[in-house]
């Protein structure tokens, strides 16, 4: 029976996120943290879709069970969709929040288009490889400063119009009605007794034949290494 989702990340904002939007699903959702020291991954990707798999097949061969991994990121259209796929890693690998928004504000100073759009790709994937994709989009614009104390990465400078708030002002409730990984999730949500079923014939699959007892008799096993 499938009782628990693996969810690829050791970020523990990203991981309440998950709990929240999934909750009532009587699934227990547990991020890597959960099973000590495994490798990671090298997200070399060029494209959120190929991030995400490559997240979520690597901890589902490591641990033998189902992963769930997102790749998020914001685009902005002035900048040639940077960061895009280098969102985490804009101002260099372990960047701050507060050092990946100042990257991109310089790089915006004194140009007026400031239309971006947060993107989640999250891909579900079993052991021997294959995945369901869910996309999630949330449209806005950069601000020149931060506002709100909620959320994390670049929420305190994407403005939601629809709201009047930026991302770090919104409550989680009303974040997890529009956001990017909202909107992804809501569909895993929506579809979650066809993924239990897609789960369940996947993972049978998986296992080898039992052998039975006839597979010892009589078998000379003194040439085997």
């Amino acid at each position: 029976m499938f009782t628990m989702l693996v969810v690829a990340t050791r970020n523990k904002n990203k991981l309440r996120e998950f709990q929240e939007l999934l909750k009532g699903l009587d699934i227990e959702i547990v991020s890597l943290d959960a099973f000590g020291t495994i490798p990671e991954v090298i997200e070399d990707g060029e494209t959120f879709e190929e991030n995400a798999y490559k997240k979520a097949i690597h901890a589902a061969k490591i641990l033998g069970v189902p992963a769930l991994a997102d790749d998020s990121g914001l685009v902005v259209e002035a900048l040639s969709g940077e960061p895009g796929v280098y969102s985490a890693r804009y101002a260099g690998k372990n960047a701050t929040d507060d050092k990946n928004c100042l990257k991109l504000l310089t790089a915006l100073n004194g140009i007026k288009n400031r239309s971006a759009y947060f993107q989640c790709v999250l891909s579900l994937a079993v052991p021997s490889g294959p995945a369901l994709t869910y996309v999630g989009r949330c449209d806005g614009i950069i601000i020149d400063e931060k506002r709100g104390h909620n959320g994390f990465g670049y929420d305190p400078i994407f403005y939601f119009e629809q709201l009047g708030k930026t991302f770090a002002e919104l409550t989680m409730d009303e974040k997890s009605r529009v956001s990017h990984r909202g909107k992804a999730l809501a569909e895993v949500k929506k579809e979650i007794s066809s993924i239990k079923r897609w789960l369940k014939n996947r993972l049978r699959e998986e296992r080898p034949e039992k052998p039975d007892h006839s597979f010892f008799i009589n078998k000379d096993w003194s040439d085997e290494v």
